[in-house]
């Protein structure tokens, strides 16, 4: 085969190193956005926080300066404005940042040794897990050593709920190597002084000895609290299939006392270890405000959400024309970079704010009636009113909020699919949860509706819905089937 050198021209897609910051930038949720611009100003010396108050002394010293030397504020206009020039607008789609600019000066890692920072900034107080909980009472419980040894081997198998997940033979054959003359009931023991921990019910094998171990701790006068103790122990069964009629007839009771003992068995907690949760509280930073004004609703930026950045005019000045000087690479550098990310972070606050706006205007209905005037949207309908492409209308809806008079929502949540009416219309898959939910909270315990009933129901008002996807629906608004919902009228 002869070789040969061939030119041949084509086109193809190749995003920039400026959209590619554009677009990491739009995709960030707030708390990340405000992590990168934190880092950005820690890294890049020509980024400042704007300031929106200056106090009279900084004012009267800023014209002082300007009357003082004009001379020297000309010069470095002069200087900086020739430093723009000689800086390039764009950069070709095949160039990276570590191409032109020194990336080593743009990442910014804390020192191992920094001991000066905050504690509070840098550590997060953790919550206390259950197994914390229950070994500091353990660790205040009068045990022997080989009762303390069972008691740690019981706590490790409680789960989050606080049940115990292990038999007792199990855990009687794990702890035999190290205590040869351990007997199962010195297990069992230690297990119901285990069980008498904080929360009440802990350790407990099922749901009916959790709640029969909640009961017992109660005063014995407390009433109903002795047929409480045996429906749970006994006829548990019975209560979870809502046999109500067979619960009455077996304990020998009427409906109004049933139903006391069922009021005073509800009060109870059936997984006592949630009590004691590690999890820390996350906060939700909303991006866009939404109020309605003389009548007609307006979407602003959260102005705290992101702190408004500018170029240091200072620095900026330093920077010199035809100097190739290493000191001066230094500065023009940190000077492009800190003008692409301040045009990346206009460009991302424009996008959501008109984003925001069509949303806004397309579910009008909601913000004025609630839930079931949602209107169908899907993420097409907003990428054509504000000539994106779908794939950016995804990242700007993702992990970004709205504060609106009903409550915060996710951009996401006002999109959804769409169901056919008896006239030709479309309705929104929210609108019918929020029915499915009106119906169910107002119906009859003692008959509840059915997911072919509430089919039926939306029927009538012209929505044809079929009854797998009532049910579906209802899972997802985690609403148990009918069978479950009964109750004592």
């Amino acid at each position: 085969m002869k070789q040969s050198i061939q030119l041949k021209l084509g086109q193809h897609l190749t995003m920039t190193p400026q959209l590619q910051q554009a677009i990491r930038l739009l995709q960030l949720s707030t708390v990340e956005l405000q992590l990168e611009i934190q880092q950005a100003l820690e890294s890049n010396l020509m980024l400042e926080v704007a300031e929106s108050e200056t106090t009279e002394t900084e004012a009267e010293t800023t014209a002082e300066d300007t009357q003082e030397a004009p001379a020297e504020k000309a010069e470095t206009e002069q200087e900086l404005n020739t430093a723009d020039d000689q800086i390039p607008d764009d950069l070709p789609v095949d160039t990276g940042w570590d191409d032109i600019y020194d990336s080593g000066s743009t990442s910014y890692s804390a020192p191992a040794g920094d001991d000066d920072r905050d504690f509070f900034e840098t550590h997060n107080a953790g919550g206390e897990t259950l197994q914390e909980h229950l070994r500091w009472q353990m660790e205040l419980t009068p045990f022997s050593d080989t009762d303390q040894a069972v008691a740690d081997a019981i706590i490790d198998a409680i789960n989050d709920d606080g049940y115990l997940t292990l038999p007792l033979e199990e855990i009687h054959q794990g702890l035999l190597e190290s205590f040869p003359e351990l007997e199962l009931d010195e297990v069992e023991a230690v297990l119901h002084r285990v069980q008498q921990f904080d929360p009440i019910g802990v350790g407990a094998r099922d749901p009916g000895e959790c709640l029969a171990l909640q009961l017992r701790q109660m005063p014995e006068d407390t009433p109903w609290r002795d047929a409480a103790l045996t429906l749970v122990e006994q006829h548990l069964d019975l209560l979870g299939g809502r046999d109500f009629n067979q619960l009455m007839r077996r304990m020998k009771l009427s409906q109004e006392e049933l139903q006391q003992v069922i009021a005073l068995i509800q009060g109870l907690n059936p997984r006592p270890g949630s009590q004691i949760s590690p999890s820390n509280a996350q906060y939700v930073i909303p991006d866009v405000f939404v109020t309605k004004r003389n009548g007609v609703w307006r979407v602003d930026l959260n102005p705290e959400a992101a702190p408004r950045l500018r170029i240091n005019a200072q620095y900026a000045g330093m920077v010199k024309r035809a100097d190739n000087s290493a000191d001066n690479n230094y500065l023009r550098n940190h000077l492009q970079e800190a003008r692409w990310f301040l045009k990346s972070l206009q460009s991302r606050n424009e996008t959501l704010l008109k984003v925001a706006r069509c949303i806004v205007e397309r579910q009008r209905a909601f913000f004025d009636y609630g839930e079931e005037a949602m209107k169908p949207l899907v993420l097409r309908d907003v990428a054509e009113a504000v000539e994106m492409h779908e794939s950016t209308i995804s990242r700007v809806t993702t992990q970004k909020y709205m504060h609106t008079p009903r409550g915060i929502f996710e951009f996401k949540y006002f999109f959804s699919s769409h169901v056919g009416t008896a006239d030709g219309g479309e309705c929104s898959a929210t609108a019918i949860r929020a029915m499915i939910k009106k119906l169910v909270a107002a119906e009859n315990p003692a008959k509840p509706l059915s997911d072919s009933k509430i089919a039926d129901l939306l029927a009538k008002e012209g929505i044809k819905v079929a009854r797998r996807t009532i049910a579906k629906y209802r899972e997802a608004l985690a609403i148990p089937p009918s069978n479950e919902r009964k109750r004592l009228a």
